[in-house]
């Protein structure tokens, strides 16, 4: 796409004089007429992503709202462009949520309405349902100042993210509660806020949940503000699910745009083939069946990264049943190393699996580091040492005892990395029975196999690890109970210093591993592939927004 993206930067250079005097200043960072276009498998549903938390939504969010600040594997980086987060008492526990001067696209400022707006939110004031006034402390407000401070009812884990600003205030009071004046509106908010009036708060809950919705047919210029870099163009969607974002003339950030505009458009049948010409970046899978396209288009300097998708691949065995004594779940483990079933599962893709040693951790990140180190994983479950036919035997398991194992017979790594276990189990005396299944999530609720190779969610949050490794979690598969781990959890939950927390976080770990019911395998992987004359594309692991986080300080390349 280079030949034609320098046509239009050149003649948007040449007609910018005329253009400056009918159209808003735009940062001097913008380069006029450039242009990237990413193939994008979301869509635009809602510009309350607080409300409505789809990847697509979640991704446009990134790049319309500015934030204190985001978690990127598992630390808090700071903005400090945006405002900043402070303790300013640790009994009771006060946090001051403190913003510079930030402004909305349409240039009214972004002030302590909207964080109290967002701390409501976050409080659980407009759930789906009806509305709830929260029995916790109305924060304190100084609206001169650009601030607010929350009083919590014991230290919080995330205290850095935990207010955000997810819709503009003003726009949420005037569609919930009728008031034109964007500042009275803001006080109006705050007004019902404070005094807990249930019928302002029950419309405002309706506005938060269903105001912000895109629908068909043209979207109104409210419900495309934008604090963020970027603002979504009104008129650059289609039906087909594109979207386009333009630079925020508002934006004073700390890193500004480069490209005049950026197109997330559907990929397509066949994205690789289209990349150079009709996108600049596409993201896939790494199958089989696209690992020569990839190769070849790396050997032509396009730009491939390789990140995780914020998933793990892990073998999990329920304490019950033939695995009931943990001598024979650990010789379980120790009969298929989790590297071979890497391996296997993936293929010419092995490369892009990064290892890994923890459920709770992500891969590379700098709480992975302490917890590999800490929890004891490499001296007994990863033990290269270890002889588990001598521990089945110990364990009163005859050899020859059949292992009913679940997997998605749909997914190449599950097969792969169920075909190996299948034979490295066979010459530790266990008989590995084929539970495959086309239809993973109705498998696993009938309880009715031993172990299960699988990909979920890398907890992010106590909240998180409670539900899936707590005792009774919603989102438990093993469904072990340990009231230490869920002492633990508690105590992570109410850990304010990041260094304390990834302590308790390797000691969670430990009673993972000290139970035997996980072998980790590896973080699932994402292929990245960006256009010869686009730089600054980074990507980062996880499943929030991984790709357009950055969008910011993607540049064409002259």
């Amino acid at each position: 796409m280079r030949g034609r993206r320098r046509v239009a930067a050149l003649t948007a250079l040449a007609l910018a004089a005329g253009l400056t005097a009918c159209a808003p200043a735009m940062p001097e960072s913008v380069i006029p007429g450039t242009k990237v276009v990413v193939g994008w498998t979301g869509s635009l549903t809602s510009t309350n992503a607080a409300a409505s938390p789809t990847s697509g939504n979640l991704d446009i969010a990134a790049m319309t709202r500015a934030r204190f600040g985001d978690v990127i594997d598992g630390d808090f980086v700071a903005d400090e462009s945006f405002g900043t987060v402070t303790i300013l008492e640790e009994e009771p526990f006060i946090v001051r949520y403190d913003l510079t001067e930030p402004a909305w696209s349409d240039s009214i400022p972004l002030d302590a309405a909207d964080l109290l707006l967002g701390w409501a939110g976050a409080a659980g004031y407009f759930p789906p349902d009806e509305a709830s006034v929260v029995d916790t402390p109305i924060p304190v407000v100084d609206e001169f100042a650009r601030s607010i401070d929350v009083t919590f009812a014991q230290p919080v884990n995330d205290w850095q993210s935990i207010v955000t600003v997810p819709v503009p205030a003003h726009v949420l009071g005037e569609r919930a509660l009728g008031i034109d004046d964007p500042m009275e509106a803001k006080q109006a908010v705050i007004t019902a806020i404070r005094t807990g009036d249930g019928s302002a708060l029950e419309k405002m809950r309706t506005a938060w949940n269903e105001g912000f919705e895109i629908g068909e047919g043209p979207v109104a210029d409210d419900l495309l503000l934008s604090s963020g870099p970027f603002m979504v163009d009104p008129d650059g969607a289609d039906a087909e699910g594109a979207v386009a974002l333009v630079p925020n003339s508002a934006f004073r950030g700390a890193v500004t745009p480069q490209v005049a505009r950026i197109e997330l458009t559907p990929p397509g049948d066949d994205p690789l083939a289209a990349v150079g010409d009709q996108l600049d970046v596409v993201q896939v899978r790494p199958v089989a069946a696209n690992r020569d396209a990839v190769r070849e288009l790396e050997r032509k300097d396009f730009t491939v990264q390789m990140t995780n998708d914020g998933t793990l691949w892990s073998m999990l065995l329920p304490p019950h049943g033939v695995f009931s004594d943990v001598r024979a779940r650990t010789s379980f483990i120790h009969s298929a190393p989790a590297r071979d079933l890497m391996d296997a599962g993936a293929g010419d893709w092995a490369t892009a699996y990064a290892p890994s040693t923890s459920m709770t951790a992500i891969p590379n990140s700098r709480a992975y580091d302490i917890v590999n180190e800490d929890s004891g994983f490499m001296q007994t479950l990863g033990a290269a040492d270890a002889d588990p036919a001598e521990e089945r035997a110990a364990a009163g398991i005859p050899a020859g005892t059949r292992v009913c194992v679940l997997y998605d017979r749909r997914s190449e790594f599950a097969t792969g990395a169920f075909a190996a276990l299948r034979t490295a189990a066979a010459e530790a005396g266990w008989r590995v029975a084929d539970c495959g299944s086309d239809d993973l999530s109705a498998a696993l609720e009938k309880r009715d196999w031993d172990a299960v190779i699988m990909r979920a969610p890398i907890p992010r949050s106590p909240a998180q690890l409670a539900a899936q490794w707590g005792t009774g979690g919603a989102s438990s598969i093993t469904g072990q109970a340990d009231p230490a781990r869920d002492e633990l959890i508690a105590q992570l939950a109410q850990t304010t210093d990041v260094y304390e927390a990834r302590e308790i976080q390797a000691q969670i770990e430990a009673t993972i591993v000290s139970a035997a019911v996980a072998s980790p395998i590896a973080a699932n992987p994402v292929v990245t592939i960006t256009d010869r004359d686009v730089s600054g594309v980074s990507v980062r692991g996880g499943a929030s927004a991984p790709l357009m986080s950055d969008a910011a300080q993607w540049a064409i390349v002259p």
